[in-house]
């Protein structure tokens, strides 16, 4: 009878509490995971115009497919909290879309994508539409499950595009194929790249030509991509757009190996490749800006590890592809503060001129343990390990990327400069701006420059894979993409957009272990130099001995010689048991490690809480004998 009755109390404080704490959570994740977040919450207080949204799910028709079940309750939830926190501007609706129904009819001309699991039975439905109130329209095609971590932002964005229609305009001026082009090796059209697609979401994106002669006067913002030979005319374009009040987002590099791997845009003739080095000269020494293009930084600490070659071949660090993490980004300006991973490539480094005016705020920088190379090692680098045989640290933490404010000159103290003599007179767009017109300085600059372009590529960033319904989905693994939605939302105006996306990465990376494997990879980098220098002398005592010797036979080897390399052989052998030694060390640190985490887990927590309740016990035995 007892059990009975506490089987029924434990239901009736379940239903008790479905009723009563519907809607109530505590989120006690170390990043607030399941909290809606403030950029988010500004978002939806500041709509003007009543949104609807009709998130179509097939209830009946998924009853056995439970993955799907679990997701969409997710899903609704926190398609609720959009609602409550919108307080009244967001209007949710639930449909079920029942085979040959109007609800499936209206999902359908929404533009959903009809799911058939399998190819047999009735379509289903797991999307999101939405109107405002002006009729225009978005749509989610379908929630994938792998994409979760990004589900508040998808859905803010979705909102953010109904709820400010006129979006702001940003000029994009690159020389790479960020839009797309064509690879004359494959024949085939190359997709845009991913930090595009996703601009282009959020903001008007307009392309400009690599000899742009003037700046729209709608355009908020100027996008920066790898500037390569830009003539007098285009460069001043930029200086004057800039000291007229508009901003710039930057970004230049001594080795961008996207460059010289990615097709020409619009020029199949052309061969892939083009110019790997790219600076904003002469606007930056007119700034009081120092950026070496022919330095590439290198960071022992936030080295990431890449593949070595063959089969099974085993990863190596490459101090020249940096996974910067809290230490080496600020928490404290709007732009980084949330960000757990950037990911750079053979990155510049900026600094000031000490007669320089402007301040330079670090967004990202490197760690202590860094140096700079030239970028003559990275042009033909077979094996990137190679790096690490003369590297030594210079205690100086470079700075990756920075807003640069305060006060601009012009770096056309002499007007603008004549118009170059094939320019068509015509043409109102090759037309030099006039001389009546000519801005000399600006006292409230704000511009963010980045030494690395690498950052933009796909292949730092975000993997594309094929999704359960057959969709191609980009899986975000480094927060680039927030890095440079948050740098255009603030740049363009648009603060609310900034700190959505940041909540899409989850990496927690083990630094302890990463310490470990830190000091492993140099322990086996000394044995593994130490075998090579050894290497080195048996040679050179083999060619002693062949020089020395009086006998005509040379093909054979002499005793001497024979003991030279047995020796070697002897050594060979006690060198690579100590690099066998150096791998199970790391190996059963690791395993240790992990033991021992499972005995806090498992045991200790437990013992505490334990020992915690039985003091809790013995002091409310004490008072009771105290009062009687």
């Amino acid at each position: 009878m007892t059990l009975v009755l506490l089987g029924v109390g434990f239901i009736a404080a379940v239903m008790a509490s479905n009723a009563l704490l519907s809607g109530m959570r505590l989120d006690l994740t170390e990043n607030r995971l399941y909290t809606l977040s403030e950029g988010t919450r500004s978002l939806l207080g500041n709509i003007e115009e009543p949104i609807n949204l009709y998130f179509f799910f097939s209830d009946r028709g998924t009853g056995d497919i439970q993955f799907l079940r679990s997701y969409s309750v997710r899903v609704r939830e926190m398609l609720e909290e959009f609602e409550v926190a919108a307080r009244g501007a967001l209007n949710l609706q639930v449909i079920d879309p029942l085979p040959f129904s109007e609800d499936e009819d209206r999902a359908a001309q929404f533009g959903l994508q009809n799911l058939t699991p399998g190819g047999l039975g009735d379509s289903i439905y797991f999307g999101l539409a939405a109107t405002n109130s002006v009729g225009d329209e978005a749509i989610i095609e379908v929630f994938e499950p792998s994409k979760e971590a990004s589900l508040e932002y998808d859905l803010a964005r979705l909102i953010y595009s109904l709820a400010t229609p006129d979006k702001n305009v940003v000029g994009l001026l690159t020389a790479l194929p960020m839009n797309g082009g064509f690879d004359p090796q494959t024949q085939q059209p190359t997709q845009p790249w991913v930090i595009n697609q996703q601009a282009r979401q959020l903001f008007e994106i307009r392309n400009l030509s690599a000899s742009v002669k003037t700046i729209d006067a709608d355009i908020s913002l100027l996008w920066i991509v790898h500037p390569t030979d830009l003539d007098e005319q285009t460069l001043y374009a930029i200086d004057q757009f800039i000291l007229g009040g508009g901003r710039a987002l930057v970004f230049v590099d001594p080795q961008a190996e996207v460059a010289a791997s990615s097709p020409m845009p619009g020029m199949p003739g052309m061969p892939p490749g083009g110019a790997t080095s790219s600076t904003l000269e002469p606007l930056f020494s007119a700034w009081g800006l120092e950026f070496t293009p022919q330095q590439v930084v290198v960071d022992n600490i936030n080295a990431l590890s890449v593949a070595s070659g063959g089969l099974g071949a085993r990863p190596v660090r490459h101090i020249a592809l940096l996974g910067l993490e809290a230490p080496g980004i600020d928490s404290d300006d709007v732009i980084t503060a949330g960000l757990s991973s950037v990911n750079l490539g053979t990155a510049g480094s900026l600094r000031t001129r000490d007669d320089a005016e402007i301040k330079l705020i670090p967004l990202l920088t490197s760690s202590a343990e860094s140096n700079t190379y030239g970028v003559e090692r990275f042009q033909f680098l077979p094996d990137p390990s190679s790096l690490l045989d003369d590297f030594n640290p210079s205690a100086e933490q470079y700075v990756l990327a920075a807003r640069v404010e305060g006060p601009l000159v012009t770096a056309f103290p002499d007007g603008p400069p004549s118009p170059a003599e094939d320019d068509a007179p015509a043409s109102t767009a090759s037309v030099a701006p006039d001389t009546a017109n000519h801005l000399a300085a600006t006292d409230n600059a704000n511009l963010i420059v980045v030494a690395d372009v690498d950052i933009l590529s796909d292949r730092l960033w975000v993997q594309m894979q094929r999704s359960l319904f057959g969709q191609q989905l980009a899986t975000a693994f480094a927060n680039n993409g927030d890095f440079v939605t948050n740098a255009i939302a603030n740049l363009a105006g648009s603060t609310d957009l900034i700190g959505l996306r940041s909540r899409a990465s989850f990496a927690r990376p083990f630094d302890t272990v990463e310490a470990l494997r830190r000091d492993a990879d140099a322990r086996f980098r000394a044995t593994e130099q130490q075998l090579q220098a050894e290497l080195a002398e048996t040679e050179r005592r083999l060619g002693e001995l062949q020089t020395a010797r009086a006998d005509t036979n040379s093909l054979l080897m002499s005793p001497e010689q024979q003991a030279e390399l047995r020796r070697f052989q002897d050594e060979q052998v006690r060198i690579r048991r100590e690099l066998r030694a150096v791998q199970r060390d790391l190996d059963s640190s690791i395993e240790r490690l992990g033991i021992t985490l499972k005995i806090i887990n498992i045991a200790a927590v437990p013992l505490a809480l334990t020992g915690l309740a039985l003091l809790v016990v013995f002091i409310r035995q004490r008072r009771r004998g105290a009062r009687t």
